[in-house]
């Protein structure tokens, strides 16, 4: 890969530390793994509540599982889909199917039965890991699906004396049944494990490109798609994430495992860069402000990758200066823009870094982030990572190439873009052309090579012929000092065809008017024809679970009350 600053000018703003192009070793995943745990075999792998466990009782524990997986008739490339939020368990079951050959398919476990029962059956999987609490919902879609085996465990499982003891009366005064009925195709993890320990596993040493991961997009645009992510992909974009961290000292950083596993940026940012530096991972189930903040303060968490609603929670706590942050070194924010007032507050109260960083499915996810230290460029999402080339094409064709300054659309070539969509050949050729992955995400990078993203093609606003992108108009939103959350979204409009409207939560206690909100933007702040033309204040915005705000509910609730209104 060319170094070049003519063709690569970035290059010249890498920190001094981090090289342009670093060496990706054949090997499959789950090597990090097995070569932490020999060297740091009595080394914190994992925190969960009030438990505890070692690399080498980690390392253990999956290959257990592998050998439980392997009788129990899993074969390499066979689909093993776990569905499990931030547990011990779900580090387990990722690399002990790994170790069995299968290809993991990664589940949100809030997915409801027509999310789920889609996944199995696009996906092929034959093996589901799951909590006893989701059983109902796994119990109804089973027969709908080629599922052949029910592998259950509980957070119970994960929990020392006497919380393992207190788990069952808290859940069902929350009204969980925690009864899974027994059935010949129904195993529990536990036993499993206890069975298989010590077991030795055949080396079955997957192939460098094999697919590894099958891990489903987001299906805003209609069903998801399975992106497949090779251990190539996995291990480069591990790699790559490392040596931009400046390659930190083996088992030294304590991750905060907020993000979830089931999300390609949580799995890669923190379980597997986790894994690979030998970093205590602090596992987060679910995130709940006041618990994160605890969690920081106690176990002095140095790194935490999240997404700009999280870092928004912790800005606008009350009482936040009560938990030292300080032990924070640098965050990644992902999964969505990070807006400028959002980082500027956050550094302020934690004196860590947070930097912007860019990544889609399809990417394993990280593409581009900012530097951790020296030159970075507000409101972009800093430059692309080692190994990672970069061109930015017209929206129309999306052949021509674009100058410096003009806007396009992002296009990315290196070792961890997917190999292609599951069973979706059609898909994959409109995405993958001449090795270039085409984002769909609309750039504008200068002539130093920093970037910023416009927004999703597919969720530009054209009003009255003029293009309108939702961030542009959000990072506005985001200044007025009344405003905690906002987001952008077009909806139609007789005269102009669409029209912007903003979405806002505001800061607890402040009070602000739709006209004032619209005064505030159009006064030399961005062009007239950019600004919301209405504003619907609410108490909270939908979002994923990993913390998203989802544009696109909010747009089909507005469609859905017009028609209601027009039928009327």
């Amino acid at each position: 890969m060319s170094t070049n600053l003519a063709e690569r000018p970035w290059l010249q703003y890498y920190e001094p530390n981090v090289r342009p192009v670093v060496d990706i070793p054949a090997e499959p995943l789950y090597h990090f793994l097995d070569r932490t745990a020999a060297a740091l075999p009595n080394h914190q792998a994992t925190l969960f509540v009030n438990a505890r466990m070692t690399y080498g009782e980690l390392k253990l524990q999956a290959d257990a599982f592998a050998a439980a997986l392997a009788n129990l008739g899993v074969k390499p490339g066979d689909r093993v889909a776990i569905m499990l939020p931030n547990c011990p368990q779900a580090v387990v079951a990722f690399y002990g199917a790994m170790k069995a050959g299968a290809i993991v398919v990664m589940t949100n476990p809030l997915y409801v039965e027509r999310e789920l029962e889609h996944q199995m059956n696009d996906s092929g999987a034959e093996t589901l890991i799951y909590l006893d609490l989701l059983h109902p919902r796994v119990a109804s879609v089973f027969p709908k699906t080629g599922l052949k085996r029910l592998i259950v465990t509980s957070i119970r499982d994960a929990l020392r004396f006497p919380l393992n003891l207190l788990y069952p009366l808290k859940a069902r005064r929350e009204g969980h049944n925690l009864n899974v009925p027994t059935a010949p195709h129904l195993y529990r993890m536990r036993e499993l494990l206890a069975r298989h320990k010590g077991a030795s596993i055949p080396d079955l040493r997957p192939g460098f490109d094999d697919v590894a991961l099958l891990q489903y997009t987001g299906g805003t645009t209609g069903l998801a798609k399975g992106a497949m992510l090779s251990h190539r992909n996995l291990v480069s974009n591990v790699l790559q994430v490392r040596e931009w961290m400046g390659k930190p000292a083996m088992g030294t950083e304590r991750m905060l495992a907020v993000m979830p596993f089931f999300h390609v940026y949580g799995l890669t940012v923190c379980l597997n860069l986790a894994v690979a530096i030998g970093a205590t991972l602090i596992l987060v189930p679910k995130f709940e402000l006041v618990s994160v903040l605890k969690l920081i303060q106690e176990h002095k968490a140095t790194y935490f990758p999240g997404a700009p609603t999280i870092y928004v929670a912790i800005n606008n706590y009350p009482e936040v200066n009560k938990y030292d942050l300080h032990s924070i070194k640098a965050c990644i924010s992902g999964a969505a823009a990070l807006p400028v007032e959002v980082q500027t507050r956050f550094e302020q109260l934690s004196g860590g870094r947070l930097v912007e960083g860019y990544g889609l499915t399809e990417a394993s996810p990280v593409t581009h982030c900012t530097p951790l230290s020296g030159l970075g460029k507000t409101g972009t999402i800093g430059v692309p990572l080692p190994n990672t080339e970069m061109r930015v094409v017209d929206v129309e064709t999306g052949t021509a190439d674009i100058e410096p300054g003009q806007e396009g659309e992002l296009c990315i070539r290196g070792p961890q873009v997917m190999l292609g969509y599951w069973n979706r050949p059609e898909e994959t050729a409109a995405v993958l052309r001449d090795g270039w992955l085409h984002t769909g995400d609309i750039v504008r990078v200068d002539d130093q090579g920093f970037t910023s993203v416009v927004d999703r093609k597919k969720e530009m606003i054209i009003a009255g012929g003029f293009n309108i992108y939702p961030r542009e108009v959000e990072e506005v939103l985001y200044e007025h000092p009344a405003v905690q959350e906002a987001v952008a979204v077009g909806v139609p409009d007789e005269y102009r065809g669409e029209t912007v409207k903003a979405f806002v939560v505001l800061k607890p206690g402040a009070q602000a008017t739709p006209e004032e909100i619209i005064a505030f933007c159009r006064d030399e702040r961005m062009a007239k024809y950019k600004a919301p033309t209405q504003v619907e204040f609410r108490t909270e915005l939908p979002k994923s679970l990993i913390g998203k705000i989802l544009r696109r509910v909010l747009r089909e609730e507005e469609l859905a009350r017009r028609s209601s209104v027009g039928g009327g």
